[in-house]
Parts: C-alpha cells; structure tokens; sequence
C-alpha cells in the first residue's frame, strides 16, 4: 500500500515510501496459536500479507488469514505496529479469535499449525515471535522496529 506519492522531484527524494501488511495472531481457547511455514522461505510466521489499496486493515487480516490457512476469524483487537527499517515495511497486528473452517495448506504454506507460546519462541525469529507474543499481552498495542531479522534496540 503506498501511504504518499509527490509530483515534485523535491518531494519524492524527501517523502518515505512504505508498504503495509497485516497478520494475525489467532489464538484459540487452549492458547495455542495459528501459525504457518512459509513456502518462499520457510520461516514459521503468523499468516498475513500485504493490505489491499481498497481494504480496511480488519478485512486484510480476516482475508489473509483465511487465504493461507483456511481459518475464518474474528478480528479482536490491534496488538502492535512493527517496522522493518530495512525494508520500509509497515505490519500491523491483530489478536484474532478462530471462528470456523479447518486447517488447509495453500500456495504460500507448507504448514499450518497451531503452537504454544513457547514452541513459538522456539521455532519462529526473533522479528515473528514477538508479534504474537506482544498479542498474547493485554498492555499493547506495542510499536516496534527492526531491520528484518533482530530488533531494534529502542524496541
């Protein structure tokens, strides 16, 4: 999602532009949460992509979420904003509830699993892990940044 373009020369050497994603951190009742092995990469991640132009964040996380796992949610809450500075990408997070469906792999998994808070500190980099872990908290939502793989140390 592009947040400002400039006409002027001046402007667009000065203006940052970003994209904007969106996940979900969907936890069930027993606490685990729903997450995916990405097939690009095979990273452990919670599921959400990039957020539509004609999209509110809440339909980007229940489409998302949906598309690589198979699992409708309820959109609960905004647990954090995180930045990777490297990358000039914006995520937001969300705390969802399932609501229906059933796992499925999709083009963009591997796998679809629900972990505990600690098979996700153990599986999922440091930049992952932290999202659901912060959404699992009832102080956020958190905003945090990060250059893609550890973060900041003002974070």
């Amino acid at each position: 999602m592009l947040l400002y373009m400039s006409n002027s020369a001046h402007d667009a050497r000065s203006t940052p532009l970003h994209s904007v994603s969106v996940a979900g951190a969907v936890v069930r009742e027993d606490g685990r949460v729903l997450t995916i092995r990405r097939a690009d990469n095979g990273t452990w991640e919670p599921p959400g992509g990039v957020l539509e132009l004609d999209e509110a964040p809440e339909e980007g996380v229940r489409r998302e979420v949906y598309e690589e796992t198979g699992i409708k949610v309820e959109v609960e809450q905004l647990t954090g904003v995180y930045k990777n500075m490297a990358r000039g990408i914006v995520a937001l997070v969300f705390r969802c509830r399932p609501e229906g469906g059933s796992e499925q792999l999709s083009d963009e998994s591997t796998a679809v699993e629900w972990l505990t808070p600690d098979e996700i500190a153990d599986k999922m980099g440091e930049v992952y892990s932290v999202r659901i872990l912060d959404a699992l908290r009832d102080s956020g939502p958190y905003v945090r940044t990060h250059d893609g793989r550890r973060l900041s140390d003002a974070s």
